[in-house]
């Protein structure tokens, strides 16, 4: 796959692990120059996005970019009667408010022929009990996208959906557990087989070089949203 991304510099907001890391390293391998910001700030850049003195302060320090990745989330993946006020709070504010106030204080730093990129989720399409707060939370924002679409314009804003994907984030299940819920995934795909970071990157550089795509919501899933 061909991506235009030669000499381009792309802030990639969660790039320290997963799917936001190995979008950096591809980015890299394209050509670009990878920022990574984290709210530890071990790697290129301090951010914390639900801390806007701190969003606010890597602006500042940034510079112009010609890309803007956010990978960041906040699970919380519990019956209704468990939720909990402040993971819920959470949750939205890494896939509604944080989008909203990194369109605040980094579209203008973007170059002309740029882009933002965000993530949801396969769950916003797949309601099943205990996902509640993630579906709702990655629904709005393909609703949000279309509006910072419309108001950034000319600056492309786009979001993609994955499906369940081998990115590291599960391996807190344990190795039966995750091996049991890839398994479930694969059976529930299209396409045979369960996700990898590589079928996320490939989408994500893609947007990013796709200059006429803007407004949308790319499902990269397996088809697993249409079973």
């Amino acid at each position: 796959m061909t991506h235009t991304l030669q000499g381009q510099r792309i802030l990639i907001i969660g790039g320290g692990r997963g799917i936001g890391a190995d979008i950096a390293r591809r980015a890299e391998q394209a050509g670009a120059t990878s920022i990574v910001a984290t709210r530890a700030g071990d790697l290129d850049l301090k951010l914390d996005v639900l801390d806007e003195e701190t969003l606010a302060a890597a602006a500042a320090a940034l510079g112009p970019v010609d890309h803007i990745v956010s990978t960041v989330s906040a699970h919380h993946d519990v019956p209704v009667g468990d939720l909990d006020h402040d993971k819920v709070v959470a949750a939205f504010g890494t896939k509604v408010v944080a989008p909203l106030l990194v369109a605040k204080h980094f579209a203008d730093l973007v170059r002309p022929g740029g882009s933002m990129l965000f993530f949801s989720g396969v769950v916003g399409w797949q309601p099943k009990p205990g996902t509640v707060v993630k579906g709702v939370a990655n629904g709005a924002l393909d609703y949000l996208v279309r509006h910072l679409a419309v108001e950034l314009a000319p600056l492309r804003v786009n979001a993609i959906a994955p499906g369940l994907v081998d990115s590291g984030t599960w391996d807190r299940l344990g190795e039966a557990g995750k091996s049991a819920l890839l398994a479930n995934a694969t059976q529930g795909s299209l396409v045979g087989r369960h996700g990898t970071v590589s079928d996320i990157s490939d989408a994500a550089l893609w947007l990013l070089s796709a200059g006429y795509v803007t407004g949308e919501l790319i499902h990269v899933d397996g088809g697993a949203r249409h079973r």
